[in-house]
């Protein structure tokens, strides 16, 4: 069973407090599938979405020290963004939206799948269920499908 994140539909009872990133991650990590997880962001705007993905993997997964991401789908991207005053590189590549790759430590790299802003929220529980089964293999394509 994934190992669900808080995902709130609507901010707590603080006006001004952030909404928890919509994540879910494999729950043994064990690394056998196609991604580890799947990340269900709220918007385009990559400056206002990584530095709560960032704050909630590293609780999960230890410090991260990079993100890979394509430049296409995204508003605005940096070469770095900096969380809880560390600084995380960015790192841009071309052709795969539906997807971003965290690294901690040296090259330990892990694969979520996107589910792009907007989805409707059947067809994203169930691209992220998909994704964060154990041993997946589903092309990133057809999870989206729903």
């Amino acid at each position: 069973m994934p190992i669900p994140l808080p995902i709130p539909s609507a901010p707590g009872p603080w006006p001004d407090a952030p909404l928890l990133p919509r994540l879910v991650l494999e729950p043994t990590m064990s690394r056998e599938g196609v991604f580890d997880g799947a990340w269900w962001p709220r918007s385009h705007h990559v400056l206002a979405e990584l530095p709560d993905l960032i704050t909630a993997l590293g609780a999960h997964l230890g410090r991260i020290i990079r993100i890979g991401l394509d430049t296409s789908a995204w508003d605005g991207v940096p070469r770095s963004v900096v969380v809880n005053g560390v600084m995380v590189r960015v790192n841009w590549f071309a052709g795969s939206d539906a997807t971003i790759s965290v690294t901690r430590g040296f090259q330990d790299h892990f694969l979520l799948l996107v589910v792009p802003p907007g989805t409707a929220p059947d067809t994203a529980a169930s691209a992220m269920t998909g994704a964060s089964a154990t041993g997946n293999h589903t092309p990133a394509a057809e999870l989206l499908l729903g």
